[in-house]
């Protein structure tokens, strides 16, 4: 637990940064007239600033609090993983898909993600279809919702309950107001801060390589072998180079394609300013993917895991550790990076997630919501994120009282189900001109369907364990989605539009 010292600073310090991102929300808020305004902004941006955002948004609390766990529990073939692998997946997928997304969609005034797919396919159902997979995402948020309680229970040495409600009140309260416009600002700062807590974290176990790389693999080694092996056997995750090699740098490619993620370059004025904003966010990102191997500073501090007799949860592993390493001053900024580290992609889904229903979904269920006025909209907006919240608040509950190994697990099979629906359309929308509906349709329900008939049907040996990995459906399932997709492209498509 916290110590007292670290209770009344840890305080003092949330309520000055609550202060200064509801400052930041209000100056923000004031510029917001429009359900447009607030998914992409009526304010014109620096290209750094919006990086720096991007990098803020895709960095959760999985790769500051989450992920870690798991490199604790399962040492080097975890960093691998997730601290080289993915990223490089995610940031080359970053560079070749920004582009071509930002330009279409400022040519066709897009809001969010599902509304570009059913401009570009010339289908009000397909952008439905996207708008309903979007709740998908409420998995994502509760994974922040838990990494954040997980943080601040233990700093604050409160009751996770109340502390659960504290953030959830708090975050999407603001968020009712702030949208874009403020969200570039609060991000930012955000990031900043973040900078110098990645910069702390990696830091912190510089004690360990007193004698050199091979002194710090050995006390690894000595703790448990497995710990430096690439791959890690007894692992639910990084059991051999296709589920911790291929496998990831799949999930890395895919994941870019989350709306609070790919939209972030409708928020850029001017097409010189992409490559700044990339970058920017590239490289700010790289250096938050290498946290991830705090885990093993973590694994050394706590070599059987336990603290006070007790059993630390994989979702607290990290959290004890800053307890328990840095003085408090240190301390304070440490907890002030993982708490934004969780607030800006919150910020990113609550924003992506309520545009999309109100923009995407309502509209199709009630036509008379398009014909509303943009104050009505507005305040139609706010309505989504108050449901939003409660939901998110539910299922964060049962995932803190009753997790299966982490939370993560559960995000991960919603979020990755989301995005390897719509990977194959993004993909094809861009540089495949000649795409058609029932081309990307077939790709995204090929996809939903190799998910979670893998997940749930326990289809191949890797489902059969009582933990299972839901970035193998998903790797499958984009492979699936791309040789269906592409079948019919070349099939169907390529000759049809040829012969015409």
């Amino acid at each position: 637990m916290s110590t007292s010292a670290l209770v009344l600073p840890t305080a003092l310090l949330l309520l000055a940064y609550m202060a200064t991102i509801v400052w930041l929300v209000f100056r923000g808020a004031r510029k917001i007239n429009s359900l447009a305004d607030y998914a992409v902004g009526s304010v014109r941006f620096s290209p750094v600033a919006v990086g720096l955002a991007l990098a803020a948004s895709m960095t959760s609390a999985a790769t500051f609090i989450i992920n870690p766990g798991f490199v604790a529990l399962y040492g080097i073939s975890g960093f691998i993983s997730y601290g080289l692998v993915m990223p490089a997946g995610a940031l080359i997928s970053l560079i070749l898909l920004t582009k071509g997304f930002r330009r279409y969609g400022q040519t066709v005034k897009a809001l969010s993600l599902a509304q570009w797919m059913g401009t570009r396919y010339q289908s009000k159902g397909y952008a439905f279809f996207f708008a309903v997979l979007a709740l998908l995402l409420v998995t994502f948020v509760v994974l922040i919702n838990v990494g954040l309680t997980q943080i601040l229970s233990r700093a604050l040495n409160a009751d996770p309950l109340w502390v659960l409600t504290g953030i959830v009140v708090f975050v999407f309260g603001y968020m009712m107001f702030g949208g874009a416009n403020s969200m570039v600002y609060t991000n930012t700062i955000q990031a900043v801060i973040m900078g110098v807590v990645a910069i702390i974290l990696l830091g912190s176990g510089y004690e360990h390589f007193s004698d050199g790389v091979h002194g710090f693999l050995a006390k690894l080694r000595a703790i448990d072998p497995l710990l430096v092996s690439p791959t890690n056997p007894s692992s639910f995750l990084y059991r051999d180079w296709f589920e911790m090699g291929l496998v990831q740098f799949l999930i890395g490619v895919a994941v870019v394609c989350q709306p609070h993620i790919i939209t972030k370059a409708l928020m850029l004025q001017e097409e010189r300013d992409v490559n700044r904003f990339l970058v920017t966010g590239i490289s700010v990102q790289a250096l938050f993917f290498l946290v991830v191997g705090t885990g093993l500073f973590a694994r050394l501090q706590f070599p059987d895991l336990m603290i006070d007799g007790k059993k630390i949860p994989t979702d607290g592993i990290l959290s004890a550790y800053v307890v328990q390493e840095f003085p408090v001053a240190i301390g304070l900024l440490v907890v002030l990076g993982l708490i934004s580290a969780g607030i800006s992609t919150l910020e990113g889904l609550i924003q992506s997630l309520s545009t999309t229903i109100s923009n995407d979904f309502l509209p199709v269920l009630q036509p008379r919501v398009s014909q509303w006025t943009d104050r009505r909209r507005i305040w139609l907006n706010r309505s989504v994120i108050v449901a939003l919240a409660i939901l998110g608040w539910i299922f964060s509950y049962r995932q803190l009282v009753s997790p299966n190994l982490s939370v993560a697990i559960f995000a991960q099979n919603g979020v990755y189900a989301y995005f390897a629906a719509a990977f194959v359309p993004v993909l094809f929308g861009m540089f495949l001109p000649k795409a058609r509906l029932m081309t990307v349709a077939a790709a995204s329900a090929t996809a939903l369907l190799v998910h979670f008939g893998v997940y749930y049907g326990e289809l191949s040996w890797y489902m059969q364990v009582p933990v299972k990995n839901p970035a193998i459906p998903a790797a499958l399932a984009l492979m699936a989605a791309l040789l269906v997709g592409g079948s019919f492209y070349f099939v169907r498509d390529k000759n049809r539009n040829l012969a015409a």
